[in-house]
């Protein structure tokens, strides 16, 4: 196949990279099901979100794994596979709605349906970075903007659609309602096996030695590549410059998690302290608007820093972000307003965003191509390490607080900017350049 032909194939790749990562991003609107979830089947909030929080670690984990399989198995196979889990999870927990077991819903949407996530979140990833060696960022960015953008569709199209075709708001008593969850997730299932396994399919890797046209590498000394070369995925690992990278990612997200878990209940409580005249059907009709607004902001800041960063560094990138935030989350901790709350909280999500935008390129960049899926597939843990601590802590402190839930967001926000400042100390130990092996 031409170059030319092989320019407009990798733009189908990238969008097909694209199309997953949205079924797949679907998973960030888990706060519409949390309340509805607590309420039917009479859990608590912090024991509700063990099943996103066990989603996301077992996504981290398993990208680990699969950053190692994908060199062997090919991006066609894995990306199928994980797609397949992550519809296998939504199907399984159906029936462990059914049973009103949340040890089982945590067995099923959590470890299945999480190692679904993470099996297809690291392919399309790694896959298009190679078709695109001229656009490093933009081109990363543009895929995991398509999991930022994923809540937006379940929060506005197929939970909606959903919930309204089963008549969930007629629903008075709880048998009803946990019939009618437990269909969701059956549905929700059987639609995402159809989406995700056709797009899985279309992935794959560049020809050995493709150079998009008109594109030449930048010019690297012959010491610079055969270290680059030299190393291995031991030597990077166990390095502190991978620990730091590590951390800064960690706090990103654990920030940022906290609040996309449960934004939806906390902006819910904000508005029914205004305005204690609006019903329920009301407050969870907010909510749900500021899931998708916040996720279309999750998904352009992944493209948006991403392609910043091409022009003025990855650390840089973050250390903005992580400064930035410090600022939006004391004033999330005191603002009384609900529009200046969603606000706010929108570019919080456009930094938490920017993160995934920018660590692919940051882990090329430092370590090179030869080892990026396993390293990159690594440095995903700290998404699973993140995706515990930051939505425990916020269940926790509702269920402490439940009666003042005003107190429980405001800890939630003061915990948050303590974390991000944490995070941005340790960045300054940190750098763009390439990491050699002393």
């Amino acid at each position: 196949m031409s170059n030319a032909n092989l320019d407009s194939k990798r733009w189908i790749i990238a969008i097909a990279g694209t199309c997953l990562q949205i079924c797949l991003g679907t998973a960030y609107a888990w706060s519409f099901f949390q309340k509805p979830l607590a309420t039917a089947f009479g859990w608590s909030q912090s024991m509700t979100a063990w099943a996103f929080c066990l989603a996301i670690c077992f996504l981290g984990l398993s990208a680990a794994v699969g950053g190692v399989l994908l060199p062997k198995v090919g991006p066609r196979k894995l990306a199928m596979f994980g797609g397949f889990l992550f519809a296998l999870g939504y199907l399984t927990a159906a029936f462990a709605l059914k049973a009103q077991s949340a040890p089982l819903l945590f067995l099923t949407y959590g470890v299945i349906g999480g190692c679904g996530l993470g099996f297809g979140y690291v392919t399309p990833v790694a896959t298009v970075s190679k078709w695109f060696p001229d656009k490093k960022g933009f081109a990363t960015g543009m895929v995991v903007m398509g999991f930022g953008l994923g809540a937006l569709f379940m929060s506005k199209i197929f939970a909606p659609m959903l919930m309204n075709y089963f008549n969930f708001a007629a629903a008075t008593d709880v048998a009803a309602q946990q019939s009618i969850l437990v269909n969701v997730f059956l549905y929700l299932g059987v639609i995402f096996l159809v989406l995700t396994l056709p797009v899985g399919y279309m992935l794959q890797n560049p020809p050995a030695g493709y150079l998009p046209q008109g594109f030449t590498p930048p010019a690297v000394s012959a010491a610079a590549s055969a270290a680059m070369e030299a190393l291995t995925a031991k030597d990077s690992l166990l390095s502190g410059r991978f620990f730091i990278m590590w951390l800064v990612f960690f706090c990103n997200i654990t920030a940022g998690i906290a609040i996309i878990g449960f934004q939806s209940p906390l902006f819910q409580d904000l508005w029914a302290k205004v305005n204690p005249s609006l019903d329920k059907m009301t407050l969870a009709a907010y909510g749900g608007t500021l899931i998708a607004v916040t996720s279309i902001f999750n998904g352009l800041g992944r493209f948006f820093w991403a392609a910043m960063s091409d022009k003025i560094g990855r650390i840089q990138t973050f250390r903005i972000m992580l400064g930035s935030q410090i600022i939006a989350f004391i004033v999330l901790a005191y603002v009384p307003n609900p529009w200046v709350f969603a606000i706010v909280l929108c570019y919080v999500l456009l930094c938490y965003g920017g993160g995934f935008g920018t660590m692919p390129s940051f882990v090329l960049d430092v370590f090179g191509p030869k080892i990026l899926a396993v390293v990159y597939g690594t440095i995903l843990t700290a998404w699973s390490a993140a995706g515990i601590v930051g939505p425990q802590i916020v269940g926790i402190l509702k269920d402490t607080y439940k009666d003042t839930p005003a107190m429980a967001a405001y800890w939630t926000f003061i915990l948050g900017a303590c974390i991000l400042t944490f995070g941005l100390l340790i960045s300054f130990l940190s750098s763009n350049k390439p990491f050699e092996k002393k």
